[in-house]
């Protein structure tokens, strides 16, 4: 038996035991203690963060005005359509548009199609304060495209979904991961796709959206 074989047999062996897959996962670390969990506070943190890598950020008070700017956002980019994850969130947002306007994602929808869209609307499941960064639940490969391939990512949250940094929001994260029916991945935006050469120039876009653009409700 190899050394490979020997590994897997005891870990079969510890979870053929009664009650191994239903322990309890243990306690989350609290490697960076939060400070605050004040709405106000994590929306004006985040704004600057995102600010900082070159992310774009609309506050909204209601979902009215968040449609409204949807508008205006097509209208001002000149983008004569756009593609959308289909979620509760993204469904409210694009109530304003034209139905035409809106191509919702669809299973086997081909990558090239994906990347001929001039923008995608994707709804994050969460907003870490600290570093600007968007957490988006992709259950199809079609949805973690929408946030890729398109050269702008629109993306639709709520004040509520806004936590202080990936510790404070992992509770939950871990709880959704460990759902035995879940597919797909999070992502992780953090600003338009950028690299920089040997000379330190920075250049947006050359590996995904050269835009990010936040839709924040609350």
């Amino acid at each position: 038996m190899s050394s490979r074989d020997a590994i897997l047999q005891r870990i079969r062996t510890a979870l053929a035991k009664p009650g191994a897959a239903s322990a309890a996962p243990p306690p989350v670390p609290q490697v960076w203690p939060r400070e605050t969990s004040q709405p106000a506070a994590l929306a004006l943190r985040f704004a600057s963060e995102l600010k900082e890598v070159h992310g774009e950020l609309i506050r909204c008070t209601s979902m009215e005005e968040a449609r409204q700017k949807l508008v205006e956002l097509l209208d001002a980019s000149q983008w004569l359509s756009i593609g959308a994850v289909d979620t509760l969130l993204t469904r409210q947002v694009a109530g304003a548009l034209d139905p035409a306007q809106v191509a919702w994602t669809r299973s086997g929808w081909p990558p090239a199609e994906i990347a001929e869209l001039p923008a995608g609307l994707v709804a994050a499941d969460w907003l870490l304060a600290d570093t600007g960064t968007c957490v988006i639940a992709c259950g199809t490969p079609e949805e973690r495209l929408m946030c890729y391939l398109p050269p702008a990512c629109v993306v639709i949250a709520l004040t509520r979904q806004l936590a202080e940094h990936l510790p404070a929001a992992w509770q939950e994260i871990a709880r959704q991961t460990a759902d035995p029916t879940r597919r797909g991945e999070f992502v992780f935006v953090t600003g338009p796709s950028r690299t920089a050469d040997i000379e330190k120039i920075l250049i947006l876009g050359v590996h995904g959206p050269k835009r990010l653009i936040v839709i924040l409700v609350g």
